[in-house]
Order: C-alpha cells, then sequence, then structure tokens
C-alpha cells in the first residue's frame, strides 16, 4: 500500500526525487479539498483561487458529482469502444441537447480535445469544402494555449512551449489575438479551413478581447467557408459569467472544445461538439481513445452540468465577478497596472516593486491563505471555484488587498 507523505516537506521532497520536474508548484501540499476551501498535509485552510485551472467550477469534491461517480464507479467503468455501453449514448443526447449541437465526440484531456478539433477540421476541408490533399490551413492565435502535445505546441508562441521539441507540424497560420485585419488577411488564403482560439485567452493571463471581436471573426469566417473553432476549455461551463464565454456575443461556434469543468474536477473528460456535416466525415476506425466516452466519465460529465443549472453558478460567476474586479479596481496600490476579466475568470497584471513580483505576492497571499498562481512572471489569474459565497469571496479579496500591501 502506498503511504501518503505525512509531511509538506517529505511530501515535496519525494516528488523532486521521483518525477519528472516539469511543473514548478508553489510551495503547498493538498491533502483536502471542499467547496472554495483546500488543507494542506499540516492542516492549514486556503481559499482556492485557481480552481485547477477552471477545472472544479463546481467546488472541491462536490457530493453530488462524488456520489454518482463511486456509483458509476462500482457498476461498470470501462468497455473501450469495442462495445457499446448502458451510458455513453444516453449522455450524448444529455450534452448535444444542451449545448444545442448535432453529435459530440468524448476525448479525456483538453489537448485531446484540440487535437480531435484540428483533425475534424482537415478533415472536413478536404471532404467537404473542396481543399486539395494535405494543403488545409488552420488560423491560430498568439499567446494561444491550446496544449502540449507536438502539433499543438507547433502553433504556440511560448518558447516554453514549444522549444526544443521540434521539428513542428505545418499548416497553422498564427496571427495577432484580437485583431480582425490580420484576420481578414489570412483569410485570403483559400486553403484555410478553420479558425482555433480561445474566446479569452486564459494561459496569457486572462487576456480579453474587445467586444464585437468573436462576434465579427465568427461573421468573417462564415463569409469564407471557414470553421470558427472555440477552445471553451477554461472559459467554458459558466466562468466567464456565461455558460459559454461566446454566448457573450451570441455566437455559435461550428465546433465547440470542452474539458475541465465538464467533470466539475472530478474525472478527466473532455468533448468536442459539432453538426453532422463536420462530425461525420471521421468515419470508424479513423479517430478514438481507448477511454474516450467511458461509463464513468459520462456520468461524472451529466451530473456535472446538472449541478451547474441546479445551482445557478452561471448566475453566480457573473454576480461575483462583477465584485471582485469593482473591489480591486477601487484598491490603490502601486503593484497593481490592471484588472481584467469576466465572471469568474480574472486577472491582475503585477508591476514589480523593490524587487517583489507576482510570485512573491502569491506566496504572501499562501501564507495568509489564498491560493493562486502566476503566469508568464507578472500575472495571477483569479477563478475561484463557482460556489464561493460572497462572503467568503469579500473575506479573500480582503487577504489579498493584505498581501499586495504588505510590499508597499
Amino acid at each position: 500500500m502506498i503511504k501518503k507523505a505525512t509531511s509538506s516537506q517529505q511530501a515535496i521532497e519525494l516528488e523532486d526525487k521521483y518525477g519528472a520536474h516539469n511543473y514548478h508548484p508553489l510551495p503547498v501540499v493538498l491533502a483536502k479539498g471542499e467547496g472554495p476551501f483546500m488543507w494542506d498535509v499540516e492542516g492549514n485552510k486556503y481559499y482556492d483561487f485557481l480552481a485547477a485551472y477552471s477545472a472544479v467550477n463546481q467546488g472541491h469534491c462536490h457530493p453530488k458529482i462524488v456520489e454518482a461517480m463511486c456509483e458509476q464507479a462500482r457498476t461498470l467503468t470501462l468497455t473501450s469502444r469495442a462495445f457499446y455501453n448502458d451510458i455513453l449514448g444516453a449522455f450524448e443526447k444529455y450534452i448535444t441537447e444542451f449545448f444545442n449541437y448535432d453529435k459530440v465526440l468524448m476525448m479525456n484531456s483538453g489537448a485531446e480535445a484540440d487535437e480531435t478539433a484540428l483533425k475534424l477540421c482537415r478533415k472536413w476541408a478536404y471532404k467537404v469544402k473542396g481543399i486539395p490533399e494535405n494543403q488545409a490551413k488552420i488560423i491560430c492565435c498568439d499567446g494561444n494555449f491550446h496544449g502540449r502535445t507536438i502539433t499543438i505546441v507547433s502553433m504556440s508562441s511560448d518558447p516554453d512551449s514549444f522549444g526544443g521539441y521540434g521539428p513542428f507540424t505545418p499548416g497553422f497560420i498564427r496571427i495577432p489575438y484580437n485583431d480582425l485585419n490580420a484576420l481578414a488577411e489570412a483569410l485570403k488564403d483559400k486553403n484555410v479551413a478553420g479558425f482555433l482560439l480561445e474566446p479569452i485567452q486564459g494561459e496569457a493571463g486572462v487576456y480579453v478581447p474587445d467586444d464585437g471581436y468573436l462576434k465579427k471573426a465568427y461573421e468573417m469566417c462564415k463569409a469564407n467557408n471557414v470553421l470558427f473553432i472555440a477552445d471553451e476549455i477554461q472559459s467554458g461551463i459558466a466562468r466567464t459569467g456565461k455558460m459559454l464565454a461566446c454566448d457573450h456575443e451570441g455566437v455559435r461556434p461550428d465546433m465547440l472544445l470542452l474539458g475541465k469543468a465538464l467533470s466539475g474536477g472530478a474525472y478527466p473528460v473532455s468533448a468536442v461538439l459539432a453538426d453532422d456535416e463536420i462530425m461525420l466525415t471521421i468515419k470508424p476506425g479513423e479517430h478514438g481513445s481507448t477511454y474516450g466516452g467511458n461509463p464513468v466519465a459520462c456520468k461524472v460529465a451529466m451530473v456535472a452540468l446538472e449541478v451547474i443549472k441546479e445551482e445557478k453558478l452561471v448566475e453566480k460567476s457573473e454576480y461575483l465577478g462583477k465584485i471582485f474586479r469593482e473591489e480591486m479596481r477601487n484598491f490603490k496600490s502601486e503593484m497593481i497596472e490592471l484588472v481584467r476579466g469576466k465572471g469568474l475568470m480574472n486577472a491582475i497584471v503585477i508591476r514589480p516593486k523593490n524587487g517583489k513580483t507576482a510570485w512573491d505576492v502569491c506566496l504572501k497571499m499562501k501564507e495568509l491563505g489564498v491560493l493562486a498562481k502566476p503566469t508568464h512572471g507578472h500575472i495571477i489569474r483569479f477563478t475561484p471555484p463557482l460556489v464561493i459565497t460572497e462572503t467568503q469571496l469579500r473575506e479573500a479579496i480582503e487577504l489579498i488587498k493584505q498581501a499586495i500591501l504588505s510590499f508597499e
């Protein structure tokens, strides 16, 4: 039987010795989660303001989701797709009706969802649009983060993501995010099949595009017979104050990519939704996953979406997000350069002071009982579980302010 670490120091030393060094975590070792809170090995309590990069929108260990997962795990866990199972079809009906698409293709991780969308886009390009074989191109954006596979990092503008991994997958045109003129220029290429983007860029530091950008970009894609592909893996499932970030502008993507909170953080589940013209270009044997659409994933994802609706987390995210931004924008500090976001997907751009950076602010917040993580060195994302109450949010905000003030 595996023995868990009994102290934070021991846990950190074990990871350092036996694990790959591909992450640089905040020095906190977590052992328990419930709602918006987590506790470390020593029993210290924290507000979680990362929510596993928006995977835990429904809160840690949501009892309804955990119960559904355990019930299904005791009954049937995996059949592979060599056979039918009794829940996949029911879930496919549920999620396609939930988001208003003809079909869904279930996978496990966000990166797999993006890879699936890229393959679907290229199949559609050759079978439907009539682009010459192996000539299809897909437009992507500077600052994007769609995952870590070789093909996905081939689209990246971040040297940490692509450095040392070449040769790269061809077929991508990268343009500035939030730039309609650049999109118009790229769309002149008749071999362009799709435009893949995050409606709000998460890893880039919650970069929110200008009002109207998504709608106009969608219309431009339609005018050029190009698929508009929305990666809503971080921004979707109520995070931004709408069920999907695209909903802020009334845009229905040709392909919708979901993951993370699709399972409430309880299980790896992702999905690509599209209509028949796109989805049915892939035939049996041409794409799949052993675990994709397994019974546990389907049961968990169905309940996770039910929780979003039952607990009105879309509305909570919208309401609480306004409070967070108002409080932080009215808070006077030389270290705060900018506050931005939608719903409970927010970020603060930190101006270094006296040698102290966003990392130092996060360390101080940890001492005070709030967990968040910097991105790109100078930006802190704040994405708490959507089940957080207004009282809890305001208490956490005061702790965040206190951490920043400690460097004044």
